[in-house]
């Protein structure tokens, strides 16, 4: 009845409030549209053929490029994360606050995050495909310079949102600066490290233009990082491209789907294992 009340008075606030909740009431059925014509145009396609464990014309199997998607993204993310991370307690913890050096690193990274994915393919495919050609580590390793600025740029927001009191309680019990970085505000980061890392793998897995031009559409599983591959997006836009297997691409989009809800499940998943026994909390 207080609140009721105090929207009474305040037509603004009720207002505001009408506009959030029709916000996300249209964004909540924009998902469910979009999840729901994918998984009535996929299902019913879904067929045994398509898991064969080799490409073909008649069954165009998808097996080669879901193996092609686990492999490119954990390659991504392993050359990605670790750089992201360390790039982010350097602007953190040992550049003073705010520098110059910090202000023009903080700008190229958020320039970075809005370029077109495939401005990415053609510097990959000038850049990495002379010296390797059309192969899994120049898709990667594209793939991971796309995925460089979303990780940094999380990593230093989680690692700024730590008090400074647990750096100065760290400081005062004679640590050094490196120990209280590991053993402090790492720990304490983590989760929003970690949310990071996974938005980092939804991009990951659903990429299409930079690996189109970087790592190839080779049909067939990778015997080498130097081999060329494919993944899921770029497998079902061939297939759409082509006009003959439309139905297969629905199916694969359904494939897809579900594999980024679980990546991302798992990631969360680890993110909880890992910070359950770290955190502010233990502080």
């Amino acid at each position: 009845m207080k609140t009721l009340f105090a929207l009474r008075r305040r037509p603004a606030a009720l207002l505001l409030r009408l506009l959030v909740t029709a916000a996300a009431c249209v964004t909540a059925l924009i998902i469910a549209f979009t999840v729901g014509y994918i998984l009535i145009k996929g299902v019913p396609h879904l067929t045994p053929e398509l898991f064969a464990p080799k490409y073909t014309s008649e069954n165009v199997s998808m097996t080669p490029a879901i193996a092609g998607t686990l492999i490119m993204t954990a390659l991504a993310l392993a050359l990605a994360a670790p750089l992201g991370i360390f790039s982010a307690v350097f602007l953190a913890e040992y550049a003073r606050r705010g520098s110059r050096l910090v202000k023009v690193v903080r700008l190229a990274a958020e320039t970075l995050s809005g370029i077109p994915s495939i401005i990415y393919g053609l510097f990959g495919a000038l850049l990495f495909n002379r010296a390797l050609g059309y192969s899994l580590i120049a898709g990667a390793v594209t793939l991971a310079i796309m995925l460089l600025p979303l990780i940094m740029r999380t990593a230093e927001e989680a690692l700024l949102s730590v008090p400074d009191m647990y750096r100065e309680g760290g400081f005062g019990l004679g640590a050094g600066r490196l120990r209280v970085v590991f053993a402090i505000t790492l720990p304490a980061a983590a989760p929003g490290i970690l949310a990071g890392v996974i938005l980092a793998v939804g991009r990951a897995v659903g990429e299409t233009a930079a690996l189109i031009f970087t790592s190839g559409t080779a049909t067939a599983l990778p015997k080498s990082i130097f081999s060329s591959v494919r993944t899921l997006s770029v497998h079902m836009y061939v297939l759409s491209n082509e006009g003959f297997y439309i139905d297969q691409a629905y199916a694969t989009a359904v494939v897809l789907l579900l594999l980024t809800v679980g990546l991302n499940a798992l990631s969360g998943l680890a993110a909880r294992r890992l910070t359950g026994g770290s955190g502010q909390e233990n502080l």
